[in-house]
């Protein structure tokens, strides 16, 4: 069996890229454009992403400012990474969600398969990071 593709989203923002990663790695930037956290900018810091279907457990994996940030979202094995490129006055922000698995397996949170999660997840992505996070960092 076949595990799913990754997620990923990359964009440019008009936006230098100490402002990009300040949107991106405070639990404050975050809240603006994805969901109210308790994050913090540790290795290993345990915190939740508030979603709609209630708190999602999650762990900082790695930090590398103003360049990388990895953390582990809810109990299915999901990576998200946020990975920052300098281009002069703008940033390159590319979003990776990882950790999918076989196509037809059920995630017990939702009750759907993977495939089914992932596809919604895709979408949900690229109206997050192309608008909601768009306006928060070039606004």
């Amino acid at each position: 069996m076949e595990t799913l593709q990754d997620i990923k989203q990359t964009i440019i923002f008009n936006a230098p890229i100490q402002k990009v990663w300040d949107k991106v790695s405070t639990s404050e930037g975050i809240a603006a454009w994805f969901m109210p956290n308790d994050f913090e900018p540790k290795v290993g810091h345990e915190f939740h992403l508030q979603s709609p279907f209630g708190p999602s457990p999650c762990k900082v994996l790695e930090i590398d400012e103003p360049n990388r940030l990895s953390f582990l979202w809810d109990t299915d094995g999901w990576i998200v990474s946020f990975i920052l490129k300098e281009l002069g006055d703008k940033t390159e922000f590319t979003l990776i969600h990882g950790g999918w698995k076989e196509t037809d397996t059920i995630l017990p949170k939702a009750n759907e398969k993977s495939s089914v999660i992932r596809d919604r997840m895709e979408n949900g992505w690229a109206g997050i990071v192309n608008e909601r996070l768009r306006k928060v960092v070039e606004g």
